[in-house]
């Protein structure tokens, strides 16, 4: 949760408070910018509104599934061990966090589906492939985004590895 500080007067601050983390809601800012950049230029470049409106949903599902991707990968990493009631609450709440960004995620895809079908342009391309290009460039860009927040660890193992135990004793030396 942001919290909006605002001083009225001497010893009075009023609190404005928001959903998200402002450095969340600039990632997002920064994702519809890219978006709307992408739109311009190829708009400008084709003079036609399918391509134009398919690129810039996209790039901004892609920033946007990079960005779910990373803090989906720190929350897996930060979940709690379900032991006491503190924990099991704090897992709550992760989980519905992640709940809402699926929501979101998938909100815009089919937003970006339903404005892309609404074009003037038909065919099989502009009304069966097109509208799904957003979505699949966001969940594999949710993808890619959870690799690369993992990328950095690693695990390591304390010698080389052993062969596994036959059952029942056979093959034994």
């Amino acid at each position: 949760m942001g919290r909006i500080e605002k001083k009225v007067a001497e010893g009075i601050t009023k609190y404005y408070w928001y959903p998200g983390d402002k450095r969340e809601w600039k990632r997002a800012g920064i994702a519809v910018a890219i978006g709307v950049a992408t739109f311009l230029v190829l708009y400008l470049m084709a003079q036609d509104l399918l391509p134009a409106v398919v690129g810039g949903t996209s790039v901004t599902a892609g920033v946007t599934g990079v960005n779910f991707g990373r803090r989906d990968a720190r929350a897996i990493t930060s979940f709690p061990n379900l032991t006491g009631r503190a924990a099991r609450i704090a897992a709550v709440a992760q989980t519905g966090r992640a709940a809402w960004r699926g929501l979101v995620h998938g909100f815009g895809g089919a937003a970006a589906a339903v404005l892309i079908m609404n074009l003037p342009h038909h065919g099989i391309v502009a009304d069966w492939i097109m509208p799904v290009v957003p979505a699949v460039v966001g969940a594999l860009a949710h993808q890619a985004g959870m690799l690369f927040e993992q990328l950095p660890s690693s695990a390591a193992t304390s010698g080389p590895a052993k062969e596994p135990a036959m059952a029942g004793g056979e093959g034994a030396k």
